[in-house]
């Protein structure tokens, strides 16, 4: 009978976990890195409009046996169930439990001519490739423009998205930070806040669009840190557009909003399918 040692089985979780900085949930960087072998992909030979892709391999990665595997996703969901603004844990938690999600999303992806370029070239969103400053500058009502100023607005900076730790497939490794790096892109098309409300209107959106059992756990679980009138505000309001844009949008990873900096956000969301979220302020009073 195999015998498996209890280091193997379980020391890895405490070890993980030891790699997670406690930062909020950004990162910029995605897997090149792979059980020492450098994943190259296939281009067209021409460097992407938003400049040359970056040489990303970083540190930390693991890869983990379905027992392992099970161990990190209760650890990943006891924490964050504790402590919701465990960033770290959530990361964790949506990579351990998220392939299959991911795989779909990847056929999604492949389906389209402008998802295959995405995953082609491999756009990274970070302060390198995406000037800010630049942007407020832009005409005010393009898609860059609003883009910029919701990132100002809030002390927001785009290499702050965690990285990449514990999915080993390179293509599904990217589709997971490109989704964490859209996330930014989404508020601004949608008009949503970064408020606990407006996060988890927009988690709705992304369950639907992604089934991702990370998104899930956030769109039901963090519904009860709410009070009694945003409850009712997010069933009743935010939750009946969620449904509606989720349901009868485009595939949000289908878009290239790097090269939709200059397109008027009207023309983009009518495009794309999402309608600005409605305006809860005289709800909440």
């Amino acid at each position: 009978m195999l015998r498996l040692s209890p280091l193997k089985c379980w020391a890895p979780t405490s070890l993980l976990y030891s790699r997670f900085p406690r930062l909020p949930f950004r990162g910029s960087e995605s897997l090149d890195k792979v059980h020492g072998i450098i994943f190259r992909y296939k281009t067209s030979g021409k460097i992407p409009f938003y400049g040359a892709a970056r040489d990303t391999r970083p540190t930390g990665l693991f890869s983990l046996s379905p027992l392992q595997r099970i161990s990190v996703a209760v650890h990943s969901a006891t924490t964050a169930l504790a402590d919701p603004s465990r960033a770290d844990a959530v990361a964790a938690l949506g990579e351990v439990t998220g392939h299959m999600a991911l795989y779909a999303m990847y056929d999604k992806m492949m389906l389209d001519p402008t998802g295959q370029r995405i995953l082609r070239d491999r756009p990274i969103v970070d302060s390198k490739i995406i000037d800010l400053n630049a942007l407020l500058k832009s005409d005010e009502g393009t898609f860059g423009h609003v883009y910029a100023k919701f990132m100002q607005s809030h002390g927001f900076d785009p290499d702050e998205r965690s990285n990449v730790r514990f999915i080993s497939d390179p293509e599904l490794s990217y589709i997971m930070l490109r989704y964490r790096q859209c996330h930014d892109f989404w508020h601004a098309l949608s008009g949503l806040p970064p408020t606990v409300l407006g996060e988890l209107a927009l988690k709705w959106v992304e369950l639907l669009q992604t089934g991702l059992p990370v998104a899930a756990l956030s769109a039901t679980v963090g519904s009860l840190r709410l009070s009694l009138r945003e409850r009712d505000i997010l069933h009743n309001i935010y939750l009946p557009w969620a449904v509606q844009v989720g349901k009868n949008s485009t595939f949000l990873m289908n878009t290239y909003y790097e090269g939709e900096f200059e397109t008027n956000i009207h023309v983009l969301r009518e495009r794309i399918g999402i309608e600005p979220a409605p305006d809860v302020e005289n709800w909440l009073g």
